[in-house]
């Protein structure tokens, strides 16, 4: 049977419940031929507290967990409304895994509602180009740009401030153009050795 993506709302709190149940449930009640790999996407993010660096995981989608699901019955096509067959076995399946609230995304072009797939690109996207269940990327908790004004905290260059010249978010490094005996030089950091500086505006208020 052709399993496909589908996304499964759950109670918030529960994914990791919902994914376990599932899970063992696919074992005991023998639905390998339904219900394939069941995912919570998430990250490595790193932060940097107390001068200690530390990396925790967190959830893509908080209250969701993707699953591979043969819900729809292609050898018996659909009705006369547009609506699929689908496999009783797989439907029930769903809805009496606990914790889980329902399907996301439905195709209301029919009379009643279905769920809708993700498509390849888009579970692609969501697994980061990657197998799923495989090693996650890490990446640092916050994001900078090109022009923002940081700190340095770590290292050969630490209480200076300066400007971002260039970004690598899938290193999580960057450059920073510091000023150092009235030069400008470029230092290269990683997330965690800077902090971002609230800029403040000075206004000059015009002669009357």
């Amino acid at each position: 049977m052709e399993k496909q993506w589908f996304v499964l709302h759950t109670l918030t709190g529960q994914e990791n419940k919902a994914q376990k149940s599932i899970d063992a449930r696919v074992k005991l009640e023998r639905m390998e031929d339904y219900v394939g790999r069941c995912v919570i996407p998430t990250e490595r993010v790193t932060e940097k507290k107390n001068g200690k660096k530390r990396t925790i995981v967190k959830k893509f989608f908080p209250g969701y967990v993707l699953c591979e699901l043969a819900l729809y019955d292609e050898a018996r096509g659909v009705d006369e409304n547009g609506k699929k067959a689908i496999f009783e076995r797989t439907w029930q399946f769903v809805r009496e895994t606990p914790g889980v609230i329902g399907f996301v995304g439905v195709d209301s072009r029919v009379e009643t509602p279905q769920p809708i797939p993700l498509s390849k690109s888009e579970i692609d996207a969501i697994l980061l180009s990657g197998p799923a269940g495989a090693p996650v990327a890490e990446r640092p908790k916050i994001d900078f740009a090109v022009g923002e004004t940081v700190k340095v905290n770590d290292g050969a260059f630490m209480g200076l401030t300066g400007q971002i010249s260039m970004v690598d978010p899938d290193k999580g490094k960057l450059k920073v153009e510091v000023n150092i005996f009235n030069r400008v030089v470029q230092v290269d950091a990683e997330y965690w050795q800077v902090e971002k500086v609230a800029v403040q505006e000075t206004y000059v208020e015009a002669d009357q």
